[in-house]
């Protein structure tokens, strides 16, 4: 968690030159961002990550030598901490799968507005998760079709507030964020969404976010 009051702390891994000087000029000309180092692939990215200790690393996948998805995943082996939002062109929900299992803290389509990679940033330095939002329908979508008939069985009913819980989990925030805006404690969110992934058999924050796209939550503005 970053220090109140300083910049985010930001090293960008992409090995286009162009691609880092765009993305840098997008952060720098936020208030609370700033990037403290650059790399061209997935092993320069752990030496900056070494040198710098960063809040978040923009990570690019496709990368010559060591790629994003490596990189990755060797980072969360050295630094369990780094949080890492995978900036990609690809959007199949097998390559999310495998983003999400390397410990990424957002996915962010690489087509898409600026404004969905700098949500993503925030999102990651606060200790959130944060999908695309033009992907995540759609993805969630796919994974409700593979498992059609457990989608189809009768679920054990929420009360409003576990219900309330889980809905801004699912949409990226995190547990001291959901705790302000509900005005409740970080540890009753905590038994909130532990009471109701035990209830609902969910597993982890792919089956939380595949619940909500059931529910329809994702689709609401």
């Amino acid at each position: 968690m970053p220090e109140p009051g300083r910049p985010l702390r930001i090293v960008l891994a992409d090995d286009h030159a162009t691609v880092r000087q765009g993305l840098k000029l997008l952060i720098d000309a936020q208030a609370d961002m700033q990037v403290v180092g650059e790399a061209g692939d997935g092993r320069a990215a752990i030496d900056r990550v070494e040198q710098f200790k960063p809040d978040v690393i923009v990570m690019d996948i496709s990368m010559p030598g060591m790629n994003g998805l490596n990189a990755t995943r060797t980072l969360k082996d050295l630094h369990p901490e780094s949080r890492v939002v995978a900036l990609t062109r690809y959007s199949d929900d097998a390559y999310l799968q495998e983003l999400l299992r390397a410990g990424v803290a957002g996915y962010v389509l690489k087509q898409s507005a600026s404004i969905e990679l700098l949500q993503a940033i925030r999102a990651a330095a606060a200790g959130g998760q944060y999908l695309d939002s033009t992907v995540t329908a759609r993805v969630t979508d796919r994974f409700l079709a593979r498992d059609g008939t457990k989608a189809r069985q009768p679920r054990p009913a929420a009360t409003e507030r576990e219900t309330e819980v889980l809905r801004l989990i699912a949409r990226g925030y995190s547990n001291k964020e959901i705790a302000a805006q509900l005005e409740i404690s970080v540890k009753t969110v905590e038994t909130y969404k532990a009471r109701l992934m035990e209830k609902l058999g969910l597993r982890g924050r792919v089956d939380i976010v595949r619940y909500a796209s059931e529910q329809g939550w994702l689709r609401e503005s």
